[in-house]
């Protein structure tokens, strides 16, 4: 029956299983679940600091994220699914800025100690780190509600990180792969839309398995002036680049258009087949307003466009060009026909 000491009781006594795995400190836990040997830092996890050796002559990126339960996750989701999230929205932003990947911290507040689910949520965010050679080298564990904040590090070459302060007039505007997916899952959850198993499966898997945009925010090197991840919703994050570089725009619609968005020809759009099968309206807000694409939104010359399409192919990652940068401030989105729509996008707020 007794089979494990305990070895956080004072008197040592033999205890049940059940109890010997309740009684698992925050050191056991990190060893058990997070520690593995460094690979590119100079000391990892396990003491008081990580000791990272950037590249010579190279740029540190430096991005934190928080995901709060209830607010950024459902309570729901599949533990393996929320790590690769939940790395996967701090490599979007080392994305945006061109930089590659070499080391993250996780900061980690459980409820309780859970072995279920922290086997899988450690599965999905290193098997995430793993692909992009991100190594986990520190952080810090308590109890308390449900709250995962990373800090990703990443380096670029001085001169070549992708900003939102450097869009130029006449710049085209794009974004990657597809948007508004994620946006009507959330929908989805609420009751608000239906959607077969298949397509449901399929806009669920892009709200909690993002794809961070890893490869073409390193191919936009030199090529892009400016760039964001677009987290929040595209249109509010795009304004964020407006804002900084003090420039305006000109959003056209046409790739939201039905008669252009079924079939293969959909990922090249800007929107999956699922979305093109809603009415205009509500493929307007997920696409322009939904937030959790975790994709990117850049702009460039137009003398670039050869090299942004060699860039999309280099990275195997379909972009879509949206809209042009105009040197007269605010940010005006035209219907198809080429008219402004006056409605009004409100994209994710934290506080709102």
């Amino acid at each position: 029956r007794y089979s494990n000491v305990c070895a956080r009781c004072p008197e040592q006594r033999p205890v049940e299983t059940q109890f010997a795995l309740n009684c698992m400190g925050e050191f056991d836990l990190i060893t058990r679940y997070f520690k593995r040997p460094s690979q590119r830092a100079v000391l990892g996890v396990g003491d008081d600091c990580a000791l990272l050796a950037p590249t010579p002559g190279m740029h540190m990126a430096v991005s934190s994220d928080m995901l709060v339960e209830g607010r950024h996750f459902l309570s729901t989701v599949d533990p393996a699914r929320l790590g690769h999230k939940a790395l996967a929205v701090n490599l979007s932003d080392l994305a945006a800025c061109g930089a590659e990947p070499t080391a993250f911290t996780l900061a980690l507040s459980l409820p309780r100690i859970d072995e279920v689910w922290l086997e899988g949520f450690s599965e999905g965010l290193l098997q995430l780190a793993n692909e992009h050679h991100c190594e986990l080298v520190g952080g810090d564990t308590t109890q308390g509600p449900l709250n995962i904040c990373i800090t990703a590090f990443g380096e670029v070459p001085p001169g070549d990180a992708l900003l939102r302060q450097n869009a130029q007039v006449g710049d085209d505007i794009y974004v990657s792969g597809t948007v508004g997916d994620a946006r009507l899952a959330l929908e989805v959850f609420r009751g608000l839309q239906t959607l077969d198993a298949k397509s449901f499966e399929s806009v669920r898997t892009r709200m909690e398995m993002p794809t961070p945009r890893i490869a073409l925010g390193l191919a936009l090197r030199a090529i892009a002036n400016a760039a964001i991840d677009v987290s929040d919703g595209l249109l509010g994050d795009l304004g964020h680049i407006l804002q900084r570089s003090q420039v305006g725009a000109q959003i056209d619609t046409t790739w939201l258009q039905q008669s252009n968005t079924f079939g293969e020809d959909a990922q090249a759009a800007g929107i999956s087949p699922t979305l093109a099968q809603l009415p205009w309206n509500k493929r307007l807000e997920f696409a322009l307003a939904g937030g959790d694409d975790y994709e990117l939104c850049f702009t460039a010359p137009v003398h670039q466009r050869e090299m942004v399409h060699a860039a999309a192919w280099e990275s195997n990652t379909p972009v879509t060009r949206i809209g042009r940068i105009t040197e007269a401030q605010g940010l005006v989105v035209m219907d198809p026909e080429g008219q402004p729509i006056t409605r009004r996008f409100a994209s994710f707020d934290h506080f709102a």
